[in-house]
């Protein structure tokens, strides 16, 4: 198994640090192996899947589209305050982009620490502040046949470029 190109280390305890926006589908087992570290005791996991409905409506699937640029460099300063508040060691963010069907995986947030209190705090932290800072766009597809975006559709992410 090899991992992604985007791995990097850092100093001798290897820090594992990952951002990346894919249009592939997420292979959770490509990169759970990064967590491993024999100084951490906590690994935590986050896995955001398409579901079947929203806002009490069926749903087919999502579209995704990013800003790809912005969002790896918004990821990776959000798993900074990561290392930095909770003392994580290692952080991965994957988050796919184009048409995905229900049941797919959208996203990926895992950290690994020394102890599971901090590994799931961060991966909570690391969920929620993905959501509200990266400029990744998410439009509905209803089972209807109707779609819509939602976020900021008028606001200041609606100006950044989509890849």
């Amino acid at each position: 198994m090899s991992w992604p190109s985007s791995r990097r280390s850092r100093g001798a305890s290897k820090t594992v640090e990952l951002y990346r926006i894919q249009a592939d589908p997420i292979d959770v087992g490509l990169y759970l192996p990064g967590l491993a570290d024999p100084t951490c005791g906590g690994q935590a996991v986050f896995l955001g899947v398409v579901r079947s409905d929203f806002e009490g409506r069926p749903s087919t699937g999502l579209e995704y589209e990013a800003y790809v640029p912005l969002a790896e460099k918004t990821m990776a300063l959000i798993g900074a305050e990561l290392r930095e508040e909770f003392g994580v060691r290692h952080v991965i963010m994957v988050h796919r982009v184009g048409r995905l069907n229900v049941g797919e995986t959208a996203v990926l947030v895992a950290v690994s620490a020394p102890h599971r209190r901090e590994a799931l705090a961060a991966c909570r932290a690391g969920i929620d502040r993905l959501k509200a800072r990266v400029p990744i766009f998410k439009r509905e597809l209803w089972a209807d046949g109707s779609a819509q975006w939602h976020g900021e559709p008028d606001g200041p992410a609606a100006q950044l470029p989509r890849a």
